[in-house]
């Protein structure tokens, strides 16, 4: 076998594998969007991640989209030796390469601008949700009892929402699970907010997590070359 023969056997297994994890994240997305009580059940002692800060379903779905495409491009490019699918799946994985960089450079360079934005998305839809979605709220429940953290920012993301509305208190987790969570006793313990205790996370596993970003940045670059390798070579069949 020569080694274009061996590069596009591993171009078509390796996004077969990347097209089939596509459609379980994509299959898992649209469990929590229809089912996001059993999906908390099962897995609700892992919720304390990043995932969490958002919607779980529709990042699951965006993820396992792009990843349905990419999957696609690559293994039926390879397999049919289409030079504009080979293109097209180089095209996808440098945008999602730069997209990586820039994402890292935000959330590491600049923090303050990242928590900026994701206050601006997350802090009005607690207040619009919580209490009243109970998707929403379920995972925000778990996620804060497993990080011992309190909203995004701190208690105040819920003032306003239908749970404090109703309920003229706070979620236990921003009393350090004390009952009844009255505004007092929520500035009174001062539980920290969701995304600082992430950002601490990180930085206390940087080296795992920028030894898997550098795994990750690597094999989109190795992909890059292959399918680069069989484009040209296609020329010259």
């Amino acid at each position: 076998m020569g080694l274009f023969s061996f590069l596009k056997v591993m171009m078509i297994l390796f996004n077969l594998a990347i097209f089939l994890g596509g459609a379980a994240l994509l299959g898992v997305g649209i469990w929590v969007t229809v089912d996001a009580k059993s999906f908390l059940e099962i897995f609700g002692t892992l919720s304390s991640s990043v995932l969490q800060v958002l919607n779980v379903s529709y990042v699951l779905i965006v993820i396992g989209a792009i990843l349905l495409v990419l999957g696609f491009l690559g293994c039926y490019g390879a397999m049919r030796d289409s030079k504009c699918l080979l293109m097209m799946f180089f095209t996808v994985v440098l945008i999602i390469l730069i997209a990586e960089i820039a994402v890292a450079v935000v959330a590491l360079v600049y923090t303050g601008l990242a928590e900026s934005l994701l206050t601006a998305v997350v802090t009005p839809l607690l207040k619009q949700k919580y209490g009243a979605d109970q998707a929403l709220t379920q995972i925000w429940d778990v996620t804060m009892k497993e990080a011992h953290c309190c909203g995004l920012n701190n208690y105040t993301d819920f003032t306003g929402s239908p749970w404090n509305d109703k309920n003229k208190t706070y979620p236990e987790p921003c009393c350090n699970n004390q009952v009844p969570c009255g505004e007092e006793a929520a500035i009174q313990d001062a539980v920290p907010g969701c995304f600082s205790k992430i950002v601490q996370d990180i930085r206390s596993n940087a080296g795992v997590v920028g030894g898997v970003a550098a795994g990750i940045a690597a094999l989109e670059i190795a992909a890059m070359a292959v399918s680069m390798y069989l484009f040209c070579k296609l020329d010259e069949k």
